[in-house]
């Protein structure tokens, strides 16, 4: 079961999981925009999907008991940081009391007897209490998050931890059988983000209809990564809570390796490049709004513990991605362009 399976990673994780065999239930609200991946890709074909909402809890609990899901994979949320200025209720309901709902849903379907093994809640980089440190943030890190958007998700990951401690402690898993993690992924890049207010997405837009883009933030850093590889993580991570859970019941940081952590001028010059337009933006001053200068993640106890290792560096992440939005131009079909890239990840270093 996976919530938000309407949105970006979303989408892209229901079509690997059913190239791998998954039987999947999908809940989540309609696409927050148009187009999306989850239309382009044709996903309703692939899964069974309730659309409804996370702060729903008797929607939640019915599904769970209806589908009894062996795994839950939490992607539901409102994921934008300038959005969460404007609507901070919103946020804080979606990222953080959808998480409450969900949990608890699942702890009154355990003591029914529905059988889940693994429950993965994936919540954000920007979850950690920023200091603009020049290194990376270790899972041990203090919570905090400057702006709604991240802090609802840092108050996300204390409600996990809650829960887990409460009601599913790694010392008791012989008893209730259950493993409860949180992911952490860097700031992830692929085809068919639509978002507004999202950088990639923004480019995309302004090349498509030949405007010119604003750039608020050209020399904030950020540790890029291609969609598919914190997916990877989430995957194996989830293989390791369900073949020895208590082990690996824990939040879990899956970011780049520290050559892909560049800064947004870098990104907008190079993502113009590759599409033929280098000129197509300008350097804006004066926003109000507060965005994190300098963020790098930690990865190292996912590579050494997990197995996990990204495989995509920045450079192929964004040919990928450049390369899924020519497709999309082209109006080929965007199943079968984005089942190509995730068979291309897989055979990589295979």
């Amino acid at each position: 079961m996976i919530t938000g399976h309407t949105g970006f990673k979303g989408s892209w994780l229901c079509l690997w999981l059913h190239a791998l065999g998954a039987q999947i239930t999908g809940y989540g609200l309609n696409p927050r925009n148009s187009p999306s991946l989850f239309e382009s890709a044709r996903i309703q074909d692939i899964c069974r999907s309730v659309t409804a909402d996370i702060r729903d809890y008797d929607s939640l609990l019915r599904t769970i008991n209806e589908v009894k899901p062996e795994i839950i994979i939490h992607m539901a949320a409102q994921p934008l940081v300038r959005y969460s200025y404007t609507h901070p209720v919103e946020t804080y309901e979606v990222n953080t009391l959808g998480t409450v709902y969900l949990l608890e849903a699942i702890r009154t379907a355990t003591i029914s007897g529905i059988n889940i093994h693994a429950v993965l809640n994936v919540t954000t980089d920007k979850c950690y209490e920023n200091q603009e440190w020049a290194w990376g943030y270790r899972e041990n890190d203090p919570l905090g998050g400057y702006d709604p958007y991240s802090n609802s998700k840092a108050c996300s990951e204390l409600v996990t931890s809650a829960f887990r401690k409460s009601y599913f402690h790694p010392t008791n898993y012989d008893v209730h059988g259950i493993s409860i993690a949180t992911a952490r992924a860097g700031n992830v890049i692929g085809g068919g983000d639509w978002s507004v207010d999202r950088i990639v997405p923004d480019c995309i837009r302004a090349l498509l209809s030949g405007n010119r883009l604003p750039i608020r933030y050209p020399a904030a850093i950020r540790p890029w990564q291609h969609v598919l590889d914190p997916l990877q993580g989430y995957m194996l991570l989830i293989q390791r809570m369900v073949e020895q859970g208590e082990k690996y019941a824990d939040a879990w940081n899956f970011g780049p390796s520290e050559d892909s952590v560049r800064n947004v001028n870098w990104l907008v010059k190079t993502l113009g490049a590759l599409w033929g337009e280098p000129d197509f933006y300008d350097i804006q001053s004066g926003t109000t709004l507060h965005e994190t200068s300098t963020l790098r993640l930690d990865s190292a106890r996912a590579k050494q513990d997990i197995g996990w290792q990204p495989k995509w560096d920045v450079d192929q992440a964004i040919t990928g991605t450049v390369e899924w939005y020519k497709a999309y131009q082209r109006q080929e079909d965007m199943r079968n362009v984005t089942l190509d890239q995730i068979n291309a990840y897989m055979l990589k270093d295979a």
